[in-house]
This record gives structure tokens, sequence and C-alpha cells, in this order.
């Protein structure tokens, strides 16, 4: 049976971290779904064209493509803009997944944010929940994204809190202390055999 990870977490928990180093060390195949809800808004896909119309030029930069920063302004200070948005691309990301995974045989990883809150769980055998404080989320995703304090917390508790995804996990891996102490514990997780 295919055996396909669903690799979750909160934002800026560390799962680009997990997933690079699966990559690298395991040399497992990563199927990110960033990557493909970027894809459903590139230049005059049928998704940017609707929420262009919806909320004006004003949401497209000069060369047409999405301003990301002021959809985010819209969508993480309105629930209901966000589902909205959100119904537009996760159908779109979850059929790329399922197609762009048919040709591959056995292990694999799927990097899904919004695993739960998607409703994609059922496309992997099992899930992996990289956590950490919400005081290092904050400090990780306001030095990366360069968000106010504010901006930075509108993002986190725009998605389920991490103690309930970790709940629901199958492995948990914990990104509290050091990036060496967080692979060691994939290093443990991952066996083959123990499926």
């Amino acid at each position: 049976m295919k055996r396909i990870i669903g690799l979750t977490g909160g934002i800026a928990t560390g799962k680009s971290t997990v997933a690079n180093y699966l990559a690298t060390a395991y040399n497992l195949p990563i199927f990110d779904a960033d990557i493909y809800a970027r894809d459903a808004v590139s230049i005059n896909s049928p998704i940017l064209q609707a929420i262009a119309q919806r909320y004006g030029q004003q949401i497209l930069l000069a060369d047409n493509s999405l301003n990301r920063p002021k959809l985010g302004e819209i969508i993480f200070n309105n629930q209901a803009e966000r589902s909205w948005v959100e119904n537009l691309i996760h159908p779109y990301v979850r059929d790329r997944l399922i197609v762009e995974t048919r040709s591959v045989a056995s292990l694999l990883v799927f990097v899904v944010p919004l695993l739960f809150e998607a409703q994609m769980t059922d496309l992997v055998t099992e899930i992996w929940v990289v956590s950490c404080s919400e005081q290092q989320q904050l400090a990780r995703l306001m030095l990366r994204n360069n968000l106010t304090l504010e901006q930075a917390q509108a993002r986190i508790h725009s998605q389920m809190p991490i103690t309930e995804k970790a709940a629901l996990a199958d492995i948990v891996l914990d990104n509290n202390s050091t990036k060496d102490g967080l692979l060691k514990q994939v290093d443990l997780a991952l066996p083959i055999n123990n499926k």
C-alpha cells in the first residue's frame, strides 16, 4: 500500500525544515500544497480572475500578478472572505495533489499547512504535525515575513489551533528546541517498517 505522510502544523512551526530534510536525507518525493496554491492564482488563471472581479484591480500588481500582501489584509481580517478565497483554491490544490502523485509508487510526503482546515486528511495514510509554542511561531513569522505582531497573530489565529492539530496527529514533532533535535525526531518517526 502507498504510504503518504501528511505533513502539517501551524504557520512558521517548521514544516519546511522537516520537508527539506525528508527530501535531502531520505530522497522522498515532496508535494507542497503551497506551490499548487501559488499556481492556482498565476497570472490570467480563472481563479485569479475571480479574485480580481471580487476585490477590484487593486488586488493586482502592475504585471497583473496577485498582490499577496493586499489579499492578506483582506482575508486574514475577515473569516467570510478567507473562506470564499479558500473555496476557490482548495479544490484546485486537492486535484493537483491527486494527479501529481499517481505515478509515485510507495512513500511520499504531502506538505499541506491546512490539511485539517481544507479537509484533505483523506488523501494521506498518516499525519505528522510540526508543533512549537505560539511565542516561537510569532517570533519566526514576524522575522520571516516582516510582519507586525498584530499581522502575525491574525495569520496564526486564522488556522486551527496547533494543540487541536497535534491531538489528531499520528506523529507530533516538537520544534521548541534545536533543529538537530527536530530532525532526530523525524529519523525516529520515519522507519519504513513501522507501519
